[in-house]
Formats: structure tokens, sequence, C-alpha cells
């Protein structure tokens, strides 16, 4: 006769299968001490997944701040850290040595437009050289799924709006956005030759706590509070489809479900809020949730600007029932009552 289960055997059972209770994932996540990365890390680890982190504390901004980005979950028993540079093939290699992984969200590589046009290489060799040896561990190691941090970037300065994934995204207008291009492409190709399941989702200008500090919302929420002088690059009227973080990494989350319950995946998928805001407007509404007048500078438009970022977000709607909750002004009040608490 066999052995009944126990009390405890019996409960988890009735739990997986009348609650449907997912079995705990190891995901990794690359720039898991960034911005998003790091909102990302706490929300899969608080659903009961293990997380592996790599982060190189890459000094574009100051490490001290990605130490902060941390803090709230590195005791966490789940979470693994390792501190290793992707373009590093040994390392990565070596620092991912005896861990089990069931899938990659990679987000970790050089943003940014403009410095991306006085370092071509630097970029080629974090976004395109990291993500390749991120492809061929994942061949090596026989890891299948993979959700990519790609950008709107890719679109260039596309005239049609709003920007659905079927476009043409030929004419890239920056180092930045081509070696998006190209690892989409990469992307593509591992796909096809050997059967890894990916999901490209194209970020739309994220914002919130823990953004970036080169970013506008945040260096123009710091120099308001702080009585400086505002530049605005061009007369005002470009915009950009700002997407509140909570809802971006609701999205990358529901993209490892889709890849978890799907086979034979390639995708390309607008993370947006399908509600651009012009820059005017974005100032105008930093000053009031701030509470100040804003000094305003004007200076020419710089090389690898875009005039507009425009979601279709139908894609990430379809596929995993993506939805978008806050509004831009709810988005900047949270960001400035996170800087105040953590800078004032």
């Amino acid at each position: 006769m066999a052995a009944q289960p126990s009390i405890t055997e019996a409960y988890n059972i009735i739990v997986q299968k009348y609650f449907k209770q997912k079995p705990m994932a190891n995901i990794l996540v690359t720039g898991c001490a960034g911005f998003i990365g790091s909102h990302l890390s706490e929300k899969l680890l608080a659903s009961g997944n293990q997380v592996i982190g790599i982060d190189n504390f890459d000094p574009f901004y100051d490490k001290s701040i990605k130490l902060r980005n941390l803090q709230g979950f590195v005791s966490n028993p789940n979470f693994i850290f390792r501190e290793l540079d992707l373009a590093d093939m040994s390392a990565l290699k070596n620092g991912l040595d005896g861990l089990s992984i069931d899938l990659i969200v990679h987000l970790a590589g050089k943003a940014g437009v403009r410095p991306s046009i006085q370092d071509p290489q630097g970029y080629i060799r974090a976004n395109i050289i990291a993500t390749q040896n991120i492809l061929d561990l994942m061949k090596e190691r026989g890891i299948r799924k993979l959700a990519f941090a790609s950008s709107s970037s890719v679109y260039g300065n596309t005239p049609v709006t709003p920007y659905h994934e079927r476009m043409d995204v030929s004419n890239p207008i920056s180092p930045y956005a081509f070696t998006k291009k190209a690892c989409e492409l990469i992307n593509y190709t591992y796909h096809n030759l050997f059967g890894l399941d990916i999901v490209n989702l194209r970020f739309f200008t994220v914002f919130g706590p823990r953004q970036r500090p080169d970013l506008a919302i945040h260096k123009f929420t710091r120099m308001m509070l702080n009585g400086e002088e505002i530049p605005m690059f061009g007369d005002g009227s470009t915009s950009r489809d700002y997407t509140y973080y909570e809802d971006t990494v609701d999205g990358i989350v529901g993209a490892c479900n889709y890849l978890f319950a799907h086979s034979g995946v390639y995708e390309i998928v607008n993370l947006g809020n399908n509600q651009p805001v012009t820059l005017k407007d974005m100032i105008a509404t930093i000053a009031d949730v701030c509470g100040v007048r804003p000094a305003i500078k004007q200076f020419p438009m710089q090389q690898g600007d875009v005039n507009i970022t425009f979601a279709n977000i139908d894609r990430a709607r379809q596929l995993f029932g993506y939805n978008p909750q806050y509004s831009f002004r709810k988005g900047v009040e949270n960001f400035v009552a996170w800087y105040k608490a953590v800078n004032l």
C-alpha cells in the first residue's frame, strides 16, 4: 500500500491543483541594479521566483545610485547577484556556472542617444557583443526563453504615427538605435537557427522613481527644485510617449508569462503608453507639481534626437494583456515625491 501524503504535502497538492500555483522559475535579469532592472527584480521575487541578477556598475552614472536600487532585495534568499561584464564571455560563463536558468530578461546595455554619438564603439561592445554572448550562452546551456530590451529609438524619424511593429526600421539616426536594431536581427537569427523563443520589447521613454539622473524628468526636477535654468532643445513641440515604470514592468512580466506558455516564439512588441507628451507640456507639468515657475533657455535641436515617439500597443494588448494604468501627471507626482524623499 502506497504511503499517504502528509498534511503539508496534501495541502500543497490541493493548492497546485485548484489554485494553479505556478512553480518557482529561475530568471536571470541583466542590468538588475538599474532603473527598470531593480523594479523588475523586486516584482519577480515578490511573485516567488528566484532571480539571478547581473550588473557591471557601468560608470555612466554613480555606482552608489545602483547600490541604493539593490537595497530592497539584495538580502532576499531567492536573489543571487553577480557583478560581471556581459561582453566578457569567460566571465559570463564562470559567473553563471552551476546556476539553473529558465528564462533571461536582458535589460543591460549602454543607454542614451547623445552619448552614443561620442562613443559608438562602446555601445557596440556593451549592446551588440554582450547580446551575442547572452545568445551563445543560451545555445550552449539549453536556455530557451529570452525577453530582450529594445527601444523606440529604432523607429528613427518615421513620419507615420503611431509606430507599429511592422514598420520598416532600416534608418536609425543614432549609434544607440542601430545597436538595438542589430540586436533584434541577431535575436531573429538565433531564433531561426537554434529555436530560441524570443520577445523583443521596444520600450518608450520609461520614467518614475529610480530613473537615471541624466534623463529629462529627473534632470528637470532637480534643476527646478534648485532654482536653475531649464535647457529646452528645439521649440518645445517634440514629444515622447512617456511610460511609467510600473506599466513597463507589468509588460515585461506579461512577456515572460507569454514565453513560458508558448514555443516557437519570435515577437517584436511595443511597450508604450500610447499618449505622447510635448516637451513644453512635460516641463509645465513638472513645474506645476514642484510648485515653481521655471526659467527656460532655448537651444537648437541636438543630433540624434527624434521629433516624436508614439507607440501603437495593440500587439502587447493582444499577446499578454498589456494595459497601461498611469497618466503622465500621476507618474510625475510619484517621481517628484520619491525625489524629495531621497534627496531633500
